[in-house]
């Protein structure tokens, strides 16, 4: 009888661990889980709360498209081809003006953002992550990577031929304006926006109205003496286009302020360096950033190294002066400031992961904050390799 027992128990047992073995499937451990300081969203539209202090990697091709011609600082772009990724941290100021972007009412006046900060903390990492988020959300993008870089160091200027007073600067006009054409290469084809009037450049050349915008964009990259005048254009037809709702308009220019300075390293025919507002393309960035059209938005930075003349504050009301502030004035301004804790673990970590640092003690690690402050300029810097 025992015996019997002991069989029927056997065939029982085996009985249930084949029913168990068709219904429970394998662990599987050949998954990578994701390190606590990413965020697989790689998409900034979809960015919240959750994903706020993880980093994000810009994908290559949308990389390449938004900054073929600059957008980060040289210590960033360093990194980002020794890291072999561009990551990008999602911070609190890049959120707050996505949310405000995303309550916006765009039948109304634009809104103006300006970002500010003590230099190094961010800002222009802050303006990439919301340029991409233009790219993703359809927005015909407007972006002037660093102002002071046509004051400071101009390929050529001469005086305009349209412009009596004002100075041009045709190669990095053109320049510009091929950025323009390559960041919103998928975009415009598909958009219904055509020259509004006809636009006589000289005795032989013009763009008759109803031309497609691109082909004035192609003949100022082509006739560089002339992209000035077509960047200036350029900006009154795009305005109006996006009053009629044929577009959405996101404009970012990093150093808003240099636009403003008294010096400049461009000549006049008396050989005398010339002030800002006496450049073309001064003008026509003035003219985008005002509160005179709809349908899009304008997000600037300051930066107290925008200009040659030394500045104490890096408020936008002494950055700006009177006649910039007037000219935003309304604005909302965003600070950036320095990494907070868990920002500054999350970029350690970020570093440990890439190999950058190794072997680095929890000392070392507070000794790298403390001779920091947490500025993520500074970080880079003293992360450096030898």
């Amino acid at each position: 009888m025992a015996f019997c027992v002991e069989t029927v128990l056997r065939r029982v047992s085996s009985n249930s661990i084949r029913k168990l073995s068709t219904v429970v499937e394998p662990v599987r451990f050949n998954e990578e889980p994701l390190q606590i300081f990413r965020t697989s969203e790689s998409n900034p539209a979809n960015h919240t709360k959750e994903h706020l202090k993880r980093f994000y990697t810009i994908p290559p091709e949308e990389k390449q498209r938004l900054f073929q011609s600059g957008g980060f600082k040289k210590s960033f772009e360093v990194d980002i081809k020794t890291f072999a990724e561009c990551a990008i941290m999602v911070r609190q100021p890049a959120l707050e003006i996505i949310s405000y972007l995303r309550q916006s009412n765009y039948t109304k006046p634009i809104n103006k953002y300006v970002v500010y900060g003590e230099h190094g903390c961010g800002k222009t990492v802050t303006l990439a992550h919301l340029l991409h988020y233009g790219l993703n959300t359809q927005h015909v993008l407007i972006h002037v990577p660093w102002v002071q870089n046509w004051f400071k160091y101009p390929k050529e200027y001469s005086n305009s031929l349209i412009r009596e007073g004002l100075m041009d600067l045709p190669i990095d006009a053109a320049t510009w304006l091929a950025q323009f054409r390559f960041q919103n290469k998928n975009l415009l084809p598909g958009l219904d926006i055509t020259v509004s009037k006809h636009y006589t450049w000289s005795q032989r050349e013009s763009t008759a109205k109803g031309s497609p915008i691109v082909d004035m964009v192609d003949f100022g990259i082509n006739r560089i003496k002339f992209a000035s005048e077509v960047i200036m254009t350029l900006m009154a037809e795009l305005k109006q286009a996006s009053i009629a709702g044929k577009c959405k308009m996101m404009v970012v220019i990093d150093g808003y302020n240099a636009f403003f300075a008294n010096h400049t390293r461009i000549k006049n025919e008396q050989k005398k360096f010339v002030p800002a507002n006496q450049v073309t393309l001064t003008h026509a960035f003035l003219d985008i950033t005002r509160s005179d059209w709809n349908n899009g938005t304008v997000i600037v930075s300051v930066d107290k190294i925008a200009v040659k003349e030394p500045k104490e504050s890096k408020l936008p009301r002494y950055l700006l002066q009177k006649e910039g502030f007037e000219h935003l004035d309304p604005f909302l301004p965003i600070s950036v400031g320095n990494y907070d804790n868990e920002e500054f673990e999350m970029i350690i970590e970020y570093y440990k992961d890439r190999k950058w640092l190794r072997d680095i003690s929890p000392d070392g690690v507070r000794e790298v904050q403390l001779l920091t402050a947490g500025n993520p300029l500074k970080i880079t810097e003293f992360c450096a390799g030898l």
